[in-house]
């Protein structure tokens, strides 16, 4: 143990040289030392790692700026670490300047990594929810379209979007259609991704709308007769989660759809368990709405 105290310190020691040659051999050095357990991340972060690496983030080096990240990223697997980088001053900062501008894909998507990893904690979701540049970004990147980069970034605001707070300023930044585009776009390998993403973001009120501008519903509906059994999950609980939260424009939607309530039910017999329970509740839900009398038109 005291042989990796030694070493991570002396590597630190080296992130923190004027030379820009040694700051890149030892960043690389971190990110490799990192990757291998947690003894060795506990070290590091413990010979004070984390405030220099925050620092190098804004390098215009590509190399030195992807492994200062990447650094980061496997030091976070760490659960005692995640708190040592959210109280390093400026790091959420850093770390959306990563994402935003970073110097390649690969330290693009590895601060989307961060974002997601830090974003375990549940603690930390209302942090990064009141920093508009951290939905941007990611809606960013995933815009991009590069596979690897947008899972990474549909990890992450899935995570964020736990958070029942940050759902609607989600909708506000327009996530809503983003995610769509991937659903739409199904080459991509991502539907389930996506369509995870969209269960949770369509747990407000502000959902329904944004749902509505893109025929949100009626794709949801067609997914339930081709998507995969992960996928009909997660459009059972957005369905209900809009019914629930989205109010009759939303149940209108649904029951102008002729085979809406057949899939449903259909459904009700070849789901997953989970699936099945979702879709009950959405069924009763939508029975209850459907007999509900009409107020009077003055």
């Amino acid at each position: 143990m005291e042989v990796r105290r030694m070493t991570a310190q002396s590597l630190v020691n080296r992130l923190r040289s004027v030379s820009e040659d040694t700051q890149k051999q030892a960043a690389r050095e971190l990110r490799l030392l990192a990757r291998r357990d947690d003894e060795n991340r506990g070290c590091i972060a413990g010979a004070g790692a984390v405030p220099s690496l925050i620092e190098l983030l804004y390098s215009t080096d590509t190399e030195l700026q992807v492994n200062c990240i990447t650094a980061l990223l496997n030091l976070s697997i760490y659960g005692p670490n995640k708190e040592a980088i959210m109280s390093t001053r400026g790091a959420l900062d850093a770390i959306v300047h990563v994402l935003k501008l970073g110097q390649s894909m690969e330290a693009k998507q590895n601060s989307a990594a961060v974002i997601f990893s830090l974003n375990t904690v549940e603690n930390y979701r209302a942090i990064f929810g009141d920093r508009p540049a951290v939905v941007r970004g990611l809606l960013d990147l995933i815009r991009m379209g590069n596979p690897k980069c947008t899972k990474d970034a549909l990890k992450a605001l899935f995570h964020l979007a736990l958070h029942p707070l940050n759902r609607s300023k989600m909708v506000s930044a327009g996530v809503v259609a983003v995610l769509f585009s991937l659903v739409m776009n199904s080459s991509m390998g991502l539907v389930e991704d996506a369509t995870a993403v969209l269960a949770q973001i369509a747990a407000c009120s502000e959902s329904a709308q944004g749902f509505q501008k893109v025929f949100g519903v009626q794709v949801l509906l067609d997914l339930l007769d081709t998507g995969s059994p992960r996928a009909q999950e997660n459009v059972a609980s957005a369905l209900l989660n809009l019914v629930q939260c989205g109010g009759e424009c939303v149940v209108a939607d649904i029951l102008d759809t002729e085979t809406a309530v057949t899939l449903l039910s259909d459904l009700l017999d070849t789901g997953t368990p989970r699936c099945k329970s979702k879709v009950s509740s959405l069924l009763k839900l939508l029975g209850a709405r459907e007999r509900r009398p009409m107020s009077a038109a003055f």
